[in-house]
């Protein structure tokens, strides 16, 4: 794999600081420079992939420093798939920009490439403390990025975001000077090795830091009771960049299901971390979401707490974390980041044609493209809903087969089928009144000129669901040999460290 490993995070990085230097010259200058570096990245995922799928796992040591001491980046089927789902998400996001919400403000491809250097950062690193490093890249990037456009909704939900992200980043902080000086190492490889050694004297310790890691990911996954912000600040950005804060909370999932898989279950004191509590909240997260979905006023807050209800579903499995459990979850993952991440863009284009109502959830004038926005909207809202035949159909049958033998199990299911129902219906009565319940005496708005960029954004990811549909087979056979590959955790450890012999540690002082 050699130097290819980097590039997902030197592409961005390299884009974003000739977007910086060049902020004199224009859009003109930093639209092709963003767009160039965002068309490489799906190639670069795409060879990741590839060599992912081999089933071997790639380590590169930065600066030719070992692990546990040096900073390492690590690929396997997992990390590949989160980096190829970030990199399909960003393009169409970023085409939808070129219309003209990029000229709302400054800096906007400069933040955008930083964003996904933090995004792909996260999913390649080795050890959690430059996961926190690359959380700060992506959240720094972030806060930008949803002032993006300005308005007091915006300079509101910019508030509450960022307080909200700095306690978490404190809280981080805290965990993880609690686990470097019990265990004398952040390497998650190194953690799960050292992990089960741990005397009885510093369990108590150990399994109280890990739990502040968990909660800082539970607030980046917007579970409740930490999900209050997410509604609040993905209906207030921009479409583009609300498509792609998708992506956003599932870097929470996946760091939970990182550490969990490879860590936790390591040891036994650590195994039963989310018991008995995970389940309970997420169902309820489950629930908090779809209704919110029913009394949203405006489009886009609906698509921000279908993604609440994304998250309370996938966290409601990830207890189980066996290989089909853990299956489920990624390819539940993959089809919902890129159904809200494409709601997002279409509830922007409904609101371009309907005047001074915007997405707002009231009868209003006549939409012009209504046959086209009209099969989006319904393609999403089947998909969205996990009505069948689409992925979101499929992802929920394979999420309740997984948890077929959980105690939880008749209590899973029912939030599972209750929700589809509840958001099924919601997004059915919306529907009516965005497209079926014109107020005929009013006169027709002012509609835009049409855009060939918004409509080529918005096709791509309103085809995602399909696509992901068709190529059922080989997604979920992959996301079954990442689940493996995560569960046996193992080939991880080997991958990450090899042969490097145990060492002296640090210990607290006693």
């Amino acid at each position: 794999m050699s130097h290819v490993l980097l590039l997902p995070i030197l592409l961005p990085l390299l884009a974003a600081v000739v977007c910086v230097a060049g902020q004199k010259r224009g859009l003109a200058f930093q639209r092709p420079v963003s767009l160039a570096a965002t068309v490489a990245l799906p190639l670069v995922a795409a060879v990741l992939v590839a060599s992912a799928a081999q089933g071997e796992i790639s380590s590169y040591a930065m600066g030719a420093w070992p692990a546990p001491f040096g900073i390492v980046l690590v690929l396997d089927r997992l990390s590949a798939a989160m980096v190829m789902l970030t990199s399909v998400l960003a393009l169409p996001a970023l085409i939808y920009s070129l219309a003209g919400a990029d000229a709302k403000g400054r800096s906007f491809h400069a933040l955008f490439q930083f964003q996904l250097a933090g995004l792909n950062g996260a999913f390649l690193t080795g050890d959690i403390f430059n996961l926190f490093v690359f959380f700060e890249v992506l959240l720094g990037a972030s806060y930008g990025l949803l002032a993006h456009g300005g308005g007091l909704l915006r300079a509101r939900a910019s508030i509450t975001y960022i307080v909200l992200n700095l306690a978490g980043s404190t809280l981080f902080l805290i965990a993880l000077a609690f686990i470097y000086g019990t265990l004398g190492t952040l390497n998650i490889a190194d953690l799960a090795r050292v992990l089960p050694q741990v005397p009885p004297s510093d369990q108590a310790l150990v399994r109280t830091a890990f739990a502040l890691l968990v909660i800082v990911f539970a607030l980046k996954a917007a579970l409740l009771p930490l999900s209050f912000w997410l509604p609040l600040a993905y209906g207030a950005a921009i479409a583009p960049v609300a498509a792609l804060f998708a992506v956003l909370t599932k870097v929470g999932i996946y760091a939970l299901l990182r550490i969990s898989g490879i860590v936790l279950n390591s040891a036994e004191f650590t195994v039963s971390l989310f018991d008995p509590w995970l389940v309970p909240v997420a169902i309820t997260t489950i629930a908090v979401g779809a209704i919110g979905v029913l009394a949203a006023p405006r489009l886009s807050v609906v698509v921000a707490y279908l993604v609440v209800v994304s998250t309370g579903t996938l966290l409601s499995v990830i207890t189980v974390l066996d290989t089909a459990s853990t299956a489920a979850v990624i390819y539940y993952m993959l089809h919902s980041t890129l159904a809200t991440g494409g709601f997002f863009l279409l509830a922007d284009a409904i609101a371009n044609q309907r005047g001074d109502r915007g997405d707002k959830l009231e009868r209003g004038p006549h939409v012009r493209d209504l046959k086209v926005l009209g099969s989006a909207f319904l393609v999403l809202a089947v998909a969205v809903s996990g009505m069948p035949p689409l992925s979101g159909f499929l992802g929920k049958v394979m999420l309740m087969q997984a948890v077929q033998s959980s105690e939880w199990v008749e209590a899973i299911w029912p939030a599972l089928l209750v929700s589809s129902l509840v958001v099924g219906l919601a997004l059915a009565r919306q529907v009516s009144v965005l497209f079926w319940e014109p107020i005929a005496d009013e006169p027709r708005p002012v509609y835009p000129p049409p855009s060939r960029l918004r409509a080529t954004a918005v096709v791509a990811l309103v085809a995602a669901s399909p696509i992901l549909t068709l190529a059922t087979g080989s997604v979920s056979a992959y996301a079954r040999a990442a689940a493996e590959q995560l569960v046996a955790r193992q080939g991880y450890i080997d991958a990450v460290l090899g042969t490097t012999p145990q060492i002296i540690r640090e210990r607290r002082p006693r």
